[in-house]
């Protein structure tokens, strides 16, 4: 039986425009486009199995190993930390890590500054850095709210085109960091199956160029 190499890919747009990477690089995987309810895609011929996960578990399966290598927005890596090798930027699925708030917000440093936010590790991280006291507001659904309804002074999010944002008179006003998809792999896959996924690496990165 062929040793497979398996892929966890994040579920949706993002895992659509990687997939065509991966197909691009040369490991297709025909039934992936066909219309069925599969959980879990074979090509036997190029050695890869693929498996279609929600964005932010890819790091798991991945760090667990049910997943030997697997491709993650650099936000999941950096709000849980997970204990995988970060091999490639992509270079898709870009966009940025922002604080935000009401365009007429200003701040105040003496007062503690109320963030709501997505990305409770990643908020923290950022004002460590600036000495700022800072109460963390963890949200899960439309952190645009929280600055509308005076949950809170400012949200840290991902801002794409920043659309939703001026709509509802909120503005971008500092930048937390880049973000883009990341190709990881687990520590111990990358040591026993070394070859194949340097393989994929390698192609991938010569489609990234």
């Amino acid at each position: 039986m062929a040793e497979f190499v398996n892929i966890a890919l994040p579920k949706g747009r993002l895992g659509e425009k990687v997939y065509s990477m991966f197909e691009a690089a040369g490991y297709p995987c025909p039934s992936i486009k066909e219309n069925n309810r599969k959980l879990i895609y074979e090509n036997p011929e190029v050695g890869v199995r693929y498996f279609w996960v929600k964005p932010s578990d890819v790091s798991i399966y991945v760090e667990r190993g049910a997943a030997d290598i697997g491709v993650a927005g650099k936000d999941i890596l950096l709000e849980y930390s997970p204990d995988v090798y970060e091999l490639l930027d992509l270079k898709t699925g870009v966009c940025r890590m922002m604080v935000a708030a009401m365009e007429d917000y200003r701040s105040d440093p003496d007062k503690t500054l109320r963030v709501a936010t997505k990305f409770p590790n990643i908020a923290r991280n950022y004002y460590d850095r600036q000495r700022r006291e800072i109460d963390i507001i963890t949200l899960n659904g439309s952190i645009e709210l929280a600055p509308i309804l005076g949950l809170s002074d400012v949200i840290v999010d991902i801002v794409e085109t920043g659309k939703t944002l001026y709509e509802n008179h909120l503005a971008p006003f500092e930048k937390v960091v880049d973000i883009s998809a990341r190709l990881i792999a687990n520590k111990a896959s990358f040591k026993f199956k070394n070859e194949a996924i340097e393989n994929i690496y390698s192609s991938l990165a010569k489609i990234v160029e």
